[in-house]
């Protein structure tokens, strides 16, 4: 790798004046970058093409730079001394090991993937990207090291301004302080508040545009039709598309074979009401208006960051219980999930929490006898924001016909309360938490969901996720902590020599997160098919054979 260059600066000639010796790349920060290099090349949860793979090596790299300069200087103090030239036979050392290692890792890098790749059913591979890889990584690497040693400069330079009017230590001390406060108040203030000002700014336009295929309403049992509250043109990109799509009476009853009923969709985006509360206020009383409280089944839906609601999870609600549904959500934020939940997660919460407090109002007032089962459901961030609506397993029970989240992601409160309390002996990658009586979950639904010898009656909470989802499995405490998923049996479609390595395992999952609904579904955080036995389990519907759930599946597969 051509960042791994350590040749020092020559000798002065005379006559100038001699300074310390520093060289261009220091012998112990080559050989971390070296041996994370390698790590670096290791298997993760989704396969990687060549440009993200240089990418993780770029990182790693660095990680691994900054680790040997940190464990050299640690060890320079303790033997008292400064650094020194390194003799002729280190560098031919770090060469050659460089030479022999590099190769033989990026081999079995190459190995790895296409063990993954084979796990997953993904043909893509573009050579060209693998042979870039390494230029890439180069780049990545020389950035991060130009970065870091402008932050060391920086500090070098307000430390020897300061010593001129405090002592020594103390001009260190509070150089390091101010240096380390500019640097966060920088990627803090001026770059992740421009990044989202700018994320923002082309979002919003976004949503002014309406998906292909979505037509304003004719009926009034949906928003932006005839006779809503909820103007068409207030919906955003992702409400116009939820209640300008889906199945209809008729394709309900081609499935069935039996009368059915046109679906009733609700939604409310943020151009519809000025807050959270209106909003949630706004779309309960076009789902009232709709005739929603009249049907067997309500569906509450907590949307992802940009408001959109998961096509295959509705529409598969909604075939299951004959179109006797009535489904409500709605938008809180222009930006993706990711984003959203970096700048403001509070708006994740508040949609979660006040759309389903708005509905349950009108639904507990009700006579029982005439009540809608009412269900809860959420994909990825739309799961974190529908769990808050909860204080647990009790809640989930006592207030809900049954739930359904996909993909949640590693920091859900409830999702962690349920996994890391699960029964002794049950895997993370498929846990059991209190016999199953409640909650469960299945990264494989249509293969059974576990405890299978165990009851599961009342309200049934159902967890969907995938051994390879990396929003799953994404924490920073992969940093430095060793997860159970990791050191117990790996899931259906993770590769068996995936292992934990500080600091690497942690970058190779997240660079894995923007492309973990870039594989086929059934893998990684693409949920489809699995929608289809999810829902037939939480509802539990009468009337549908092992073949018209096969059927189901081809028509949720296909997004028809």
């Amino acid at each position: 790798m051509a960042a791994l260059r350590i040749f020092a600066r020559g000798p002065k000639p005379a006559g100038r004046p001699t300074k310390r010796w520093e060289p261009a790349l220091t012998l112990p920060g080559c050989w971390g970058a070296l041996v994370f290099s390698c790590l670096s090349f290791t298997p993760s949860l989704l396969p990687r093409g060549g440009i993200v793979q240089g990418l993780v090596w770029g990182i790693g790299a660095a990680i691994g730079y900054g680790l040997g300069v940190l464990l050299a200087y640690v060890w320079r103090a303790f033997a008292d001394r400064e650094a020194r030239q390194p003799r002729p036979w280190a560098r031919r050392s770090l060469l050659i090991g460089a030479a022999v290692l590099l190769p033989v890792f990026f081999g079995l890098g190459q190995y790895w993937q296409y063990l993954i790749r084979g796990l997953m059913g993904v043909s893509d591979y573009n050579v060209w990207y693998v042979l870039l890889s390494p230029l890439v990584a180069a780049v990545v690497f020389g950035l991060l090291l130009l970065a870091a040693r402008g932050v060391r400069a920086l500090y070098r330079w307000t430390a020897e301004r300061l010593s001129r009017r405090f002592g020594r230590r103390a001009a260190h001390t509070v150089g390091w302080l101010l240096t380390a406060g500019l640097a966060y108040l920088v990627i803090s203030g001026l770059l992740l508040n421009g990044f989202v000002g700018v994320a923002n700014e082309i979002f919003s336009v976004r949503d002014d545009a309406t998906p292909e295929g979505a037509q304003q309403p004719a009926t009034s049992l949906r928003s932006g039709g005839p006779g809503s509250v909820v103007p068409w043109d207030s919906l955003g990109r992702q409400g116009r598309g939820f209640v300008g799509t889906g199945p209809s009476e008729a394709d309900i009853t081609a499935f069935t074979h039996q009368p059915a009923q046109e679906p009733i969709r609700s939604y409310a985006g943020l151009g519809s009401a000025d807050d959270t509360e209106a909003r949630a206020a706004l779309a309960v009383q076009d789902l009232e208006r709709a005739g929603g409280f009249r049907r067997a089944n309500l569906l509450v839906v907590t949307t992802t960051g940009s408001g959109w609601v998961d096509p295959a999870s509705v529409d598969s609600f909604e075939y299951l219980s004959g179109g006797d549904t009535a489904t409500v959500a709605m938008q809180y934020s222009y930006l993706p999930s990711w984003i959203s939940y970096l700048v403001d997660q509070s708006k994740a919460r508040a949609a979660g929490r006040d759309l389903f407090d708005a509905v349950y109002e009108v639904w507990s007032k009700l006579p029982q006898s005439t009540r809608p089962r009412l269900f809860v459901a959420g994909e990825s961030l739309g799961s974190f924001g529908a769990e808050t609506a909860f204080s647990g397993e009790a809640d989930l029970r006592n207030r809900t016909a049954g739930t359904l989240f996909a993909g949640p992601p590693n920091f859900n409160t409830l999702f962690r309360e349920f996994s890391d309390n699960r029964d002794p002996g049950s895997p993370e990658v498929q846990p059991v938490y209190k016999d199953g009586r409640t909650v469960r979950f299945g990264n494989d639904p249509a293969a059974g969901i576990p405890p299978a010898d165990r009851p599961w009656e009342g309200t049934r909470v159902l967890y969907l996720m995938h051994p390879s989802d990396p929003i799953v499995w994404w924490s920073p405490n992969l940093i430095l902590g060793k997860p159970d998923w990791i050191s117990q049996p790996p899931g259906r479609d993770v590769l068996g020599g995936m292992f934990w390595i500080p600091f690497v395992t942690f970058w190779q999952v997240t660079a894995d997160l923007p492309f973990s609904t870039g594989v086929p579904a059934g893998h990684g955080h693409s949920y489809r098919a699995e929608y289809v036995d999810g829902w037939n389990t939480v509802l539990q519907p009468s009337g549908f054979s092992g073949q018209d759930l096969d059927d189901l599946r081809g028509i949720i597969a296909d997004g028809k």
